[in-house]
């Protein structure tokens, strides 16, 4: 009776996180001519050939001289070891796409460009649109919106020869002090998360471009990075069921092509000690592909992430990825070094020609579900009339707008009404300041652009005991007090906190008499460590579109329209937000 009572309620959940969609949407199957070219390409391949198909290596895709190292390493990756493509790691729109241009020349089967578009191009592009990250965009509430955003995201970055695209997170950020998911993830909410992952996923692939569901079964439960090290989730397989599953499930229904396997570990569906889902057979193939259904391209992880190389060599990695279900081995720190193991194990017998055959069919028919055997090769002389519109800008602004969420305005000061010669001291609490980095600058232009009357200081972590006194001091003599803070959700960062002298700040400045307002960029959930904050604003991310967001909702040029795609623990429940 219990395991019909679970089948029952599971079916309700897939049926909830599909209610957008028009029902199952099978990845399409190849046309004639598609289907030609994969078989006549296999039969024309060397084993050299179908292990580089394997690797997807990575570059940052700057101006690069054909003569450098850089670019010699590129292409003997490309042309000896025949890699199936390259991971691109950011630059300038222009640069970025005549690099992926010279690649595709030089490749003699069309190379999948994979890039993590986790906020449009404009996140790693200069010169891109950026969009809102995933739990601004959760805190909209507008599948119409997130479907946008997926299209855009693809049309422009299919201008620079970019044809996957690592998004979107599907991890259900259930875990306040997640210090890796967090803002990357739609919410806490399974059912919602599913709902905007499919949204997305069909406007991303509805315009030609690889969507991916990552990272299964779920990185949202965990308070390691594993770019550092590799997390343990300790939840039962019900739990898993009700939580971490449905966003999956509910991407496959949608169609979604690839899925990324997580470094993490996870004991109820893995017994053995220690060992990622990455390099599980029992959850890439037993799980994902046998009872999922799935029929896309399995990603791993970044090879070189700590969560694998700290315990396993990569040649040795990437064999057990491969025997365990993926298709796609990505980012290794050597390409040579996993080619040579991948080719040693066919030798071996550990992969067999039949195992290695279906995953490189895989992907030749993904790649020519891209177009990628017409035509593999980006138009330079148009990306400057599909790059970076001013209403693709427009519309990120919009819909960045509609995100910023009041949670507390205990004195109803909000949204301000500063008389000309009011006086604002507006403070900016930094985690930590990084070269050539601007977090910030916008929100206190745009705020002095405003209101002139406006004095700026800038808090950092290792702020000392006597500025925090005088900032305190100053602090009492103004008319109006705006704080930004500022907490990084960010690889190999480790964590999610302000300093101790920072909070002690916050704290003290919440009680003084000028009207107060509390701007969050990043993660949260900084109000269950502070509750004495009498206002609570948050923007999720921390980008001049968020700092531009908050600053027209506090002076009341735009409405706070955003809710809670979380809650904060004995605080606020999720879908909570003041709408005014």
């Amino acid at each position: 009776m219990k395991t019909v009572v679970c089948s029952v309620v599971l079916m309700l959940i897939l049926l909830m996180t599909t209610s957008e969609s028009r029902g199952s949407e099978d990845i399409p199957p190849l046309d004639e001519e598609g289907q030609n070219w994969v078989e006549e390409t296999m039969r024309g391949m060397s084993l050299e050939e179908k292990v580089g198909q394997l690797i997807v290596g990575a570059a940052g895709t700057n101006f690069t001289n054909l003569d450098t190292d850089k670019f010699k390493q590129i292409r003997k990756e490309v042309t000896d070891y025949h890699v199936g493509g390259y991971h691109a790691l950011g630059g300038e729109v222009f640069s970025a796409a005549f690099l992926i241009r010279r690649m595709q020349e030089m490749a003699r089967i069309p190379l999948f460009i994979t890039a993590d578009l986790e906020g449009g191009t404009g996140l790693i592009f200069r010169g891109g649109t950026r969009f809102p990250k995933a739990m601004a965009l959760g805190a909209t509430s507008d599948l119409a919106s997130i479907r946008r955003v997926g299209e855009i995201t693809a049309l422009e970055a299919k201008s620079l020869g970019i044809n996957v695209n690592f998004y979107p997170v599907v991890d259900v950020n259930n875990n306040p002090r997640n210090p890796i998911i967090n803002i990357r993830s739609f919410g806490e909410d399974p059912t919602q998360v599913a709902q905007n992952a499919a949204a997305y996923i069909r406007g991303v692939q509805e315009n030609g471009m690889m969507a991916t569901a990552k990272h299964f079964p779920g990185h949202g439960d965990t308070t390691i990075d594993s770019h550092l090290e590799l997390p343990v989730i300790e939840v039962s397989r019900e739990r898993l069921e009700q939580v971490e599953f449905p966003p999956f499930r509910a991407a496959i229904q949608a169609g979604v092509q690839a899925i990324m396997t997580a470094h993490v570990s996870v004991p109820a569906l893995e017994p053995e000690e220690g060992l990622p889902a990455t390099l599980s057979r029992r959850i890439s193939t037993d799980l994902l592909r046998d009872e999922m259904g799935f029929k896309g391209l399995i990603f791993t992880d970044a090879l070189n992430m700590g969560g694998i190389h700290a315990r396993w060599k990569e040649g040795d990695a990437a064999v057990q990825a491969f025997i365990a279900g993926a298709d796609v081995i990505l980012f290794p720190l050597s390409v040579r070094s996993v080619f040579r193991g991948l080719i040693q194990a066919v030798g071996q017998g550990k992969i067999s020609e039949d195992r290695l055959n279906d995953s490189v069919r895989r992907i030749l028919e993904a790649k020519a579900r891209l177009g990628l055997h017409r035509n593999s090769l980006v138009d330079l002389s148009s990306i400057d009339q599909k790059v970076g519109s001013p209403e693709y800008q427009e519309e990120a602004q919009r819909i960045m707008d509609q995100a910023i969420t009041l949670v507390r305005d205990e004195k109803s000061v909000l949204p301000f009404s500063l008389r000309r010669r009011s006086t604002v001291l507006l403070l900016t609490l930094l985690d930590q300041r990084r070269p050539r980095e601007s977090r910030g600058d916008s929100f206190v232009r745009e705020f002095r652009r405003r209101h002139s009357q406006t004095i700026h200081l800038e808090v950092l972590p290792r702020a000392s005991g006597d500025e925090i006194t005088l900032i305190e001091e100053l602090a009492k003599r103004v008319d109006y007090l705006v704080v930004a803070g500022y907490i990084r959700t960010a690889a190999y960062n480790g964590s999610l906190d302000l300093s101790v002298n920072q909070l002690e700040l916050l704290k003290n400045l919440s009680q003084l008499r000028p009207p107060f307002a509390f701007v969050l960029f990043g993660s949260p959930y900084l109000l269950s460590f502070v509750p004495e904050l009498p206002s609570f604003i948050l923007a999720y991310d921390d980008h001049p579109g968020a700092e531009l967001a908050a600053v027209k909702a506090i002076l009341g040029e735009t409405p706070f329209r955003g809710t809670l795609p979380i809650s904060l623990p004995e605080l606020y429940p999720l879908g909570h937000g003041i709408q005014k």
